[in-house]
């Protein structure tokens, strides 16, 4: 479907997304694809154990910063049985998050551009990992997680085939989705002193 088509679909909003602007932004990266380009960044302090706390207050996007109105305050610790206080989400439970709140966007945002109205996105999220790896007890045992499991409920009138395919570009349009299932390059080094 072209974006014209499309644009003569929908209305202004769908799913809670405005549409004309999604539609605006697709026109104007294809005639300037550098204002696609993101960069979103965190700063992380120890607190004590297994908690530490991320800060997220800015971004830069279409060639320029943008500060979050409020940095957002976001602490992680472990769980009791991992010898942490429960102060906030272990950092794999962030990774969950992560993925839920990614895989969960690009499912509504596709779904708005295509006309699709959704009343409701339900998932449930579960990884199994093994601490023999993280301990390193064993170098049979994967560090991280060996499988993430997603299942969705999406309350829509559509075909169970419809929403398979809206599953299907949930995940094919996710970054954090597309991260963490394929090779990404990540840096780690000590920084400036």
């Amino acid at each position: 479907m072209s974006t014209q088509a499309a644009k003569i679909m929908v209305s202004d909003k769908v799913n809670g997304v405005d549409v004309s602007r999604l539609f605006e932004t697709i026109d104007a990266i294809k005639v300037e694809p550098g204002i696609a380009k993101f960069r979103f960044r965190i700063s992380n302090q120890w607190m004590d154990g297994g908690h530490n706390r991320s800060t997220v207050s800015d971004f830069y996007g279409a060639r320029q910063d943008h500060p979050h109105a409020d940095p957002f305050i976001l602490d992680a610790d472990e769980p009791e049985p991992l010898l942490g206080l429960d102060q906030g989400p272990n950092p794999v439970e962030y990774l969950l998050t992560a993925l839920a709140g990614c895989l969960t966007s690009s499912l509504v945002y596709h779904a708005a551009a295509k006309g699709i109205h959704v009343k409701g996105v339900q998932s449930r999220l579960e990884g199994d990992l093994d601490l023999r790896g993280f301990l390193g007890l064993s170098q049979d045992v994967p560090v991280g997680y060996q499988e993430i499991r997603v299942f969705f409920d999406i309350d829509a009138d559509l075909s169970r085939e419809e929403k398979e395919e809206l599953i299907q570009a949930a995940w094919k349009y996710s970054p954090v989705f597309n991260t963490i299932s394929n090779p990404t390059r990540v840096k780690v080094q000590l920084g400036e002193e």
